[in-house]
Order: structure tokens, then C-alpha cells, then sequence
């Protein structure tokens, strides 16, 4: 009986052994192959998505590309979706309240996973926080989509191009518009041949060199001329140049806005002519006189009418005029000669 019960406690403490080393290897396998480390070394965080992708719990979740834990929880929470995230407490100052939560993939058609931004700044998030969430930049789907809407809108295109709508639907379908086209190439080649043949201003340019020589002579002189005005040569280089000329011009600009101001101001005779409507119709009433003056006299048969028109009267007045003038001269040279006063006493 003793030996009995000494094989019974010899297999007794190999089954918990045996036991011991299975749980043992069980929480390594646990620990190590899931990258977080004992339950004591992680900590657990939340965040949430519109649409998760399909991740799945037990996907990877990487800081800055380095897998730091798993996704423990993927649940829909009311209109998105709810993901818990298990991460080594090794982390918690790298993931503050300014990282932001992504959903990637380790390659274009790879299963999703959770990728953290590490920041130096902010908050380490504790126990039980969030951390914010954003739409990656490009996801497959995006691109699945805007390459179905381009395939879509293409189709459409092709088909208003066989339905002849459009100018290109036109020039594959109308035969007018072909024919058109065929002509104006036919010209563009026609045009194209005469400059090359050097015919016209364009064929003799291309092909002339006196022409090109001449345009650049041309130039040439251009650009001596622009550098002539430039040194202030000649007087529009000067103008260009001298300063007391744009000073001269400037006080002639002054005074002239001062002339036309006291002319706005009616400060003269040309002012009030300008701005007074009494002096205007004085002005107006004699030029009225004046032309009815010269109308009378030559409507009427008088003297003025004569002395204007008769080139006779004219002439004898003009030698009465002359001859008068030779007396009054011999008068001043001899006086005695004409003015003999006698004076008689009775």
C-alpha cells in the first residue's frame, strides 16, 4: 500500500507540470505573438470610423508604420462604427490627443489595419480615451469609384461621338464638315508651299535674305534710337530726361491749369465771355448789328455800296487821299509859301 501511493503523487506532480508548462506556453504564445506584450504591459484606447473597410478584430495597429498592438473590438455604434485598440504602455506618450487614427493596409489589396500618428505635442490619452479619427487621402474603393464614373462618362461619350453629336461627333459621322476640313488642310499646305517657294511678304522673309537683312537693319536702328533716348539725346531724349524740362513743363501745366481756372471763375474779359450770359448776348446782339450793317449796304445802291463795289470811285478817292496828303507835306516844308496873311487898318 505505501508503494501505491508513492506512484500515485509521482503522477500526480507530472500532470501539473504538464499542465503548468501547456498554460505556461500558452500565455507565451499569447504575449509574444501578438506583439503587446502581458496584459499588465498594454493599455486599451477607443476611436471610431464611417467605414471600417472591412477590418476585422485582431487586425495590426502600427505607429508610424511599427506595429504596436491589435484591434481588440469592431462594433457598429449608431451611424459609424466603434473600434477598440489594445497598445503597449510603452506607447502612451506617443499617442497624445494630436495623433489622429487612419485605417491602411499593408499593401493596395492587403487586410486592413489601424494606423496611429505619433506627436510630441498634446496630451498622452489615458485609459480609455479616443483617439481622433480621419479618412486616409486615397483609399481603393475612392479609386474603384472615380474609375467607374470615368469608364461610365466615357461610354457616353463614345456614344454621342457615333450618334454624330458634337464638333468631333460631326467630323466622324458628316461628310460636309470632312469635306471642309480635307479643304482647309488642302489650303494650310497650298499656304505652307508658297512660303516656302518664297512667294508673298512671309515666302520672301523666310527665304529672301535682304529681307531679313533689311528687317534687321530695321531693328537695329530701332534699338539705336531707343538707346539715344535713353543717353537723353535730341529733344525727345531730353524730354525723357532732363529735369529742368520736366520742370519747365510742369509750371506750364500749372499756369495753364491756372489760367483755365480763372476762366472757369469768369475772373476776365474771356472769363465773363465764358460764364456771363449778359456779355455773351451783348457780344451776340452786335455781331447781329454788324451783319445787318453789311447786309444793307450791299442790298442798297448808295455811296458804301459804290465804294465797295465801283473800283473807279474808288481809285479818285484814293488819289484825292494822296494828293491831299502831297499838299499837306509842301504846307509843313514851305508854309510861307501858302499862308500869306495880310492884315489892312482902315
Amino acid at each position: 500500500m505505501p508503494r501505491t501511493r508513492s506512484l500515485a503523487w509521482s503522477e500526480l506532480k507530472i500532470g501539473l507540470m504538464a499542465v503548468g508548462a501547456i498554460a505556461l506556453t500558452a500565455l507565451l504564445v499569447v504575449a509574444v505573438g501578438g506583439q503587446s506584450g502581458f496584459a499588465w504591459e498594454r493599455y486599451e484606447l477607443k476611436t471610431s470610423f464611417d467605414n471600417v473597410q472591412g477590418l476585422k478584430s485582431g487586425a495590426i495597429v502600427r505607429i508610424a508604420g511599427v506595429e504596436v498592438g491589435k484591434v481588440t473590438s469592431v462594433e457598429l455604434s449608431g451611424s459609424g462604427v466603434a473600434v477598440g485598440l489594445s497598445l503597449k504602455e510603452e506607447n502612451r506618450s506617443r499617442v497624445t490627443t494630436d495623433s489622429r487614427a487612419s485605417i491602411g493596409s499593408m499593401s493596395l489589396l492587403g487586410e486592413p489595419l489601424i494606423d496611429i500618428s505619433p506627436s510630441s505635442t498634446g496630451t498622452p490619452l489615458k485609459e480609455g480615451d479616443t483617439v481622433v479619427s480621419v479618412k486616409p487621402p486615397v483609399q481603393f474603393n475612392d479609386v474603384a469609384a472615380s474609375a467607374n464614373s470615368g469608364i461610365i462618362e466615357a461610354t457616353a461619350l463614345l456614344k454621342d461621338i457615333r450618334g454624330g453629336r458634337g464638333t468631333v461627333g460631326k467630323l466622324f459621322t458628316d461628310e460636309a464638315l470632312y469635306t471642309e476640313m480635307n479643304t482647309l488642310i488642302s489650303s494650310a499646305n497650298a499656304v505652307t508651299d508658297a512660303i516656302k517657294r518664297g512667294r508673298g511678304t512671309l515666302g520672301k522673309l523666310t527665304n529672301d535674305p535682304s529681307a531679313y537683312n533689311e528687317l534687321n537693319a530695321a531693328v537695329v536702328n530701332l534699338r539705336q534710337v531707343t538707346d539715344r533716348l535713353n543717353a537723353g539725346e535730341g529733344s525727345l531724349g531730353q524730354l525723357l530726361k532732363d529735369d529742368k524740362l520736366a520742370k519747365s513743363l510742369t509750371a506750364a501745366s500749372a499756369n495753364f491749369e491756372q489760367v483755365s481756372g480763372r476762366l472757369t471763375r469768369g475772373d476776365n474779359t474771356a472769363g465773363k465771355l465764358l460764364t456771363e450770359k449778359e456779355l455773351y448776348d451783348r457780344f451776340n446782339a452786335i455781331a447781329a448789328k454788324m451783319d445787318s450793317v453789311v447786309s444793307d449796304i450791299q442790298k442798297s445802291d448808295g455811296s458804301l455800296q459804290l465804294l465797295v463795289r465801283d473800283k473807279q470811285l474808288y481809285e479818285n478817292i484814293n488819289g484825292a487821299a494822296k494828293e491831299a496828303r502831297a499838299l499837306i507835306e509842301a504846307i509843313k516844308a514851305d508854309p510861307k509859301k501858302y499862308l500869306n496873311v495880310r492884315v489892312s487898318i482902315f
